[in-house]
């Protein structure tokens, strides 16, 4: 990618070194749940985290700022190029709508954090929440992404971000809400279904920012596509399940297939538009 040199947002908050410490007892079906999301990537944490024992924030440790590494340097400035990157695509494609975008505050942690959703480990990976519009991230989780998931690349990188604005756009277009209430009224089974089309939407939604990224912005290189579509793939449940438990089993997933993460984010990426990512009425996913 393109992206040393380009505007940074403002919207970034730097959280790395400061402490949550959780009140209440841990384990039991709180750890079950942490299990469970190590394997995923993405989602709406809001109903599973409220099942974690509640923490509240301590402050830095040692009272300085958060000694941050090169490499970790890099990556700062990385996503923040790419959040200022989501903001411009959002910010026009919102207008083209005449609705206003409200732009997302990306949070950088370490180790753990409390958010409005409730308290959350970096083992998590990076998510989103919708009670407060921020997204969260450990950077570290970079690392995981190309050592666990053989998914390398800065456009890889630059998917996980876009695919958890993709989630801020669905709460701000009021698809999350319309979707959790259905979810509370259906079965655990058609529950997991909607998830999934909610999840191949943000997919799809990060491959209209990446569309646009490379047509108006030119931030793509050779490879980039692959990179992301790779990272997609990767994290689809049916590989995640066979490589912690040895089977599938398809009515529990939550995110969606390898091969429908990539049509759904490939398909984002040919068309820029919007219209196109509609999950819901499809009958194909």
């Amino acid at each position: 990618m393109r992206w040393q040199g380009r505007r940074e947002s403002d919207n970034v908050e730097d959280a790395r070194g400061s402490r949550a410490v959780r009140v209440g007892i841990g384990g039991g079906i709180g750890t079950l749940v942490l299990v469970l999301l190590v394997m995923y990537l993405g989602g709406d944490p809001t109903v599973l985290l409220q099942n974690m024992p509640q923490s509240m924030p301590d402050g830095p440790g040692s009272g300085q700022p958060y000694q941050e590494t090169a490499t970790e340097a890099q990556r700062r400035e990385f996503v923040s190029v790419v959040l200022a990157d989501t903001e411009d695509n959002w910010n026009t494609i919102f207008r083209s709508l005449g609705r206003s975008y409200e732009e997302p505050t990306l949070v950088l942690f370490s180790g753990a954090v409390q958010s409005a959703c409730g308290f959350a480990q970096a083992a998590m990976g990076p998510f989103y929440c919708p009670a407060n519009h921020k997204l969260y991230i450990d950077l570290s989780f970079y690392d995981d992404l190309r050592n666990r998931f053989g998914a390398p690349g800065d456009f890889a990188q630059a998917y996980v971000i876009a695919h958890e604005v993709g989630h801020h756009v669905q709460t701000l277009l009021g698809i999350s809400e319309r979707v959790h209430s259905a979810q509370q009224r259906a079965d655990q089974e058609t529950a997991n279904a909607l998830s999934v089309r909610m999840e191949l939407q943000a997919d799809c939604l990060a491959g209209v920012w990446a569309h646009h990224a490379d047509r108006v912005r030119h931030l793509l290189e050779a490879g980039d596509i692959e990179e992301g579509l790779n990272a997609a793939s990767a994290i689809g449940d049916d590989r995640l399940q066979k490589q912690s438990r040895g089977y599938v089993t398809p009515e529990s997933f939550t995110h969606g297939s390898a091969a429908q993460r990539v049509r759904w984010f490939r398909q984002g990426i040919e068309t820029g538009s919007l219209n196109s990512c509609d999950t819901f009425a499809s009958t194909h996913l």
